[in-house]
C-alpha cells in the first residue's frame, strides 16, 4: 500500500469513478473527446467512466465501444433538464426556469428508458432545452440511477437560496420514486483546498452532506467535468464563446473559469476527501458497480408484430393489403377480423 493510501483509509485510483462527464456530444459546452477521456481513466487506474452528456444521447454507442475496446466499464448516462412544472408547458413567464438531473442506466430496462426520456424531452419537452418532468421520470425510472447534479439541479438551486426545507421535500420525493438509486451529489470544486474554490459550492455542498445524513441518502463526489485536463480550460472558454456569440474580450460573457470542470485525476480527490468523507469516494464506485448494460450491436433490429394463429407475419401483411385494396378501390365491405 503507497504512503498517500495509507494516510486515506487503504483508498486507491479504483474506489473512484467519474460519474458526471460531458463529452463533444454536449454541443459547444463539452470539450472532452471520447477516446482520450476513456484513455484516462484507464490510465488512472479506474475501473469505469460514465459519460452523461447536455439533454442528448447521441454519443452512446460510440462512447460504449470506446471502452469495450480499451476494457473500461461504460456507463452510459444523460444530465436531463428537469421543467419547473409539466414538460409540455411553455408559458415564457414560467417555464424558462430548468434543473439539471443526472441519470445512469444500470441495465437493458434502464438503457430503454433514458431513450423514452430523451426522446420525450426532445420530441414534446422542447423549450429552450429539452425537458422532462417528474410524472415522466415517475413512469420511466426503472433500471435508472439518480444523482442530484450541480448547482443547476433542483438540491443545488434550492440550497443556494437558503431554501432548505425545500431541498429536503425534493430530496424525499427523488427517494419515494427511485429508493435506494437515488443518491446526492457533491462536487470538488467546492472543497476548502480545491485550486479554485468555489464558496457557492462549498455552502452547497455543506448542505447536502447534511441533508444525506437526515434522509439516509448516500453522497457521492462528482467534478461535472466539460474538458479534460486543467490545460484544456482555456480552448474551452472559446467554446463557450462561440456557444454564446460573445468575445473572449467581453467582460460579462459566460465563463466557466472560477471552476476546475475537468477530469481530475482521482488520487487529487482523494487527498482532498479520503480523510474526512470516504464515503463519496467508495459510493462512486458502488454506483458503478451496479451498472452493468450490456448492448447487443451489430444486428438487424426488427420488431416483432403480434398476428393471429396460423398466420406469419407476410402472410397477415398480404391478406391485409389486397383486403385494403378492395374495401378502397372494389367497393367491398371492410372485414378487420
Amino acid at each position: 500500500m503507497s504512503k498517500s493510501a495509507a494516510n486515506h483509509g487503504g483508498l486507491t485510483a479504483a474506489d473512484y469513478v467519474h460519474l458526471h462527464n460531458h463529452t463533444q456530444f454536449s454541443l459547444l459546452d463539452g470539450l472532452t473527446k471520447i477516446p482520450e477521456l476513456v484513455a484516462f481513466a484507464k490510465e488512472q487506474g479506474m475501473p469505469a467512466v460514465a459519460m452523461t452528456d447536455h439533454g442528448t444521447l447521441s454519443g452512446a454507442v460510440e462512447f460504449y465501444k470506446e471502452c469495450k475496446a480499451q476494457g473500461v466499464k461504460p456507463i452510459i448516462g444523460i444530465e436531463t433538464y428537469v421543467a419547473a412544472r409539466k414538460h409540455t408547458d411553455k408559458d415564457p413567464a414560467k417555464d424558462k426556469q430548468r434543473y439539471h438531473l443526472i441519470l445512469l442506466a444500470t441495465n437493458e430496462a434502464g438503457w430503454h428508458n433514458l431513450m423514452k426520456l430523451s426522446t420525450e424531452a426532445n420530441l414534446h419537452g422542447m423549450y429552450y432545452f429539452p425537458r422532462v418532468d417528474h410524472e415522466l421520470l415517475e413512469k420511466y425510472n426503472e433500471g435508472i440511477i439518480a444523482l442530484s447534479a450541480c448547482l443547476g439541479g433542483e438540491i443545488g438551486d434550492a440550497l443556494k437560496n437558503n431554501q432548505y426545507d425545500q431541498a429536503r421535500q425534493i430530496a424525499e420525493w427523488y427517494k419515494s420514486v427511485f429508493g435506494d438509486r437515488y443518491y446526492l451529489e457533491i462536487q470538488d470544486h467546492g472543497h476548502p483546498n480545491a485550486p479554485s474554490h468555489n464558496a457557492e459550492q462549498k455552502l452547497v455542498n455543506d448542505q447536502v452532506l447534511k441533508l444525506g445524513k437526515e434522509l439516509g441518502i448516500p453522497v457521492a463526489l462528482t467534478c461535472d467535468a466539460h474538458y479534460l485536463k486543467h490545460a484544456d480550460q482555456d480552448a474551452h472558454e472559446i467554446l463557450l464563446c462561440v456557444g454564446t456569440g460573445a468575445f473572449l474580450s467581453d467582460e460579462k460573457r459566460m465563463s466557466l473559469k472560477e471552476f476546475e470542470l475537468h477530469v481530475i485525476p482521482p488520487a487529487e480527490l482523494i487527498g482532498r476527501w479520503g480523510k474526512d468523507h470516504p464515503e463519496v469516494i467508495t459510493n462512486t464506485a458502488a454506483i458503478a458497480e451496479r451498472c452493468n448494460l450490456e448492448l447487443d450491436l451489430g444486428k438487424i433490429l426488427i420488431p416483432k408484430f403480434p398476428v393471429p394463429e396460423s398466420q406469419t407475419e407476410k402472410s397477415y401483411l398480404d391478406q391485409l393489403v389486397w383486403r385494403g385494396l378492395a374495401w378502397r378501390y372494389g367497393n367491398a365491405p371492410y372485414d378487420n377480423r
